[in-house]
């Protein structure tokens, strides 16, 4: 269900990144004696942390180690990491598929919470106490500690839930973009998506509620298909549909009770986009204005009917928020306010983190078994 997408190193890295995989290549030491070193300065010389030096099936290739820190520089930060969650493009990196590759040996895991416990003598945006995410992928969630450097983390509030921070940096991002940057929705506008279940198809729910959006929600057949739209329409849902409804004429009755949709969300492709493209035979109505994907769960590749280019002038678009991240780095304040926006509406029980399955960092193997089985219900999350 993983997609493999084409593969470039990471450019441009952080101090911090490269000290992190120099410090790997020093060697790692077996997780076989205790968690932390003690001295009468700094209290943490060593931290527990999913290595891997090899791609392939991370259940095969992650191993739990002791790492040792690095010496913490003038602007850099000490980080006790809380919780992490495994997501698809955690997968994809370990096995070697993903869009950007880190050098190795590495750390797995890319999103994720933690607090700080010690800062250099030049960090003026942090203090110890504060929540961080990271601001960019790559850095190695999956650990109990980490060396930072001030400017690849952001603060968060730490009033707002523990899952709720962890998951807070890459799916809620990808979908209040998403909602904001390519069409101009209002209140009582539709958008239809797939993988409505998934991760960012929650958050597009939920934000779109918040604005006052409606959604058609696409999902594929599934024994607990009743649980699941009960589940989805308590967050916010308009419509919840299987994918095969899509092919039948009571699809028509949807739009009854709202308006055709202006924008769709493509995190599947193959024959799911393909049901959202091919929804009425007769074209008897025009249909979206743009179809974003972020995501290729089927693997499969994302064909646009030649009539919905021409008479429709759809609009086909792709979506990544870490090249979002980077395009607009040089401008933090935007991240900023986006996740500003973001913690307000968790504050408001507005926006809550999917269901989660919080696993012990030693118990990871399962962790991931769990993370790679069809019909994903719960996200994966590590207490670190």
């Amino acid at each position: 269900m993983w997609s493999p997408l084409h593969i470039v190193r990471f450019k441009g890295q952080t101090p911090s990144i490269r000290r992190h995989a120099a410090a790997l290549l020093k060697g790692c030491r077996d997780a076989n004696v205790s968690n932390f070193s003690h001295s009468a300065g700094r209290s943490i010389k060593t931290c527990r942390a999913l290595v891997y030096a090899n791609h392939g099936d991370p259940s095969k290739v992650l191993q739990l180690k002791n790492v040792d820190l690095p010496a913490i520089g003038e602007n850099d930060v000490l980080i006790k990491l809380l919780a992490a969650p495994i997501n698809p493009s955690d997968i994809n990196m370990i096995q070697g598929t993903y869009a950007i590759l880190p050098d190795l040996p590495s750390i797995g895991g890319n999103e994720g919470v933690g607090t700080v416990i010690e800062t250099g003598k030049k960090v003026k945006s942090l203090k110890v106490g504060d929540w961080v995410i990271p601001r960019d992928a790559g850095l190695g969630t999956w650990r109990t500690e980490a060396v930072f450097a001030e400017e690849d983390v952001i603060s968060v509030p730490n009033d707002i839930p523990l899952l709720s921070a962890a998951t807070l940096g890459v799916n809620p991002c990808t979908a209040f973009r998403m909602l904001v940057d390519f069409e101009d929705l209002m209140p009582g506008d539709s958008i239809i998506q797939n993988a409505a279940n998934s991760g960012v198809g929650q958050a597009v729910i939920q934000i779109a509620a918040s604005r006052g959006i409606n959604t058609i929600n696409v999902v594929r057949d599934r024994p607990e298909f009743g649980q699941l739209c009960e589940r989805l329409k308590a967050i916010g849902a308009t419509h919840v549909i299987k994918e095969e409804a899509l092919r039948r004429p009571e699809i028509k009755e949807v739009f009854k009770s709202c308006p055709k949709p202006k924008l769709a969300l493509n995190g599947v492709g193959g024959k799911s986009i393909m049901s959202i493209f091919n929804y009425d035979d007769h074209q008897s109505f025009t249909f979206y204005r743009s179809m974003v994907t972020y995501g290729g769960m089927s693997r499969q590749p994302v064909t646009v009917p030649v009539s919905a280019l021409i008479f429709k002038d759809v609009k086909v678009r792709g979506f990544w928020v870490t090249q979002w991240k980077r395009d607009h780095a040089s401008d933090g304040s935007l991240f900023g306010v986006m996740l500003d926006e973001l913690c307000s509406l968790i504050r408001q029980g507005k926006l809550t983190a999917p269901a989660c399955t919080q696993v012990a960092l030693q118990d990871f193997h399962r962790a991931l078994d769990a993370s790679m089985q069809p019909f994903i219900s719960s996200k994966q999350v590590l207490l670190l």
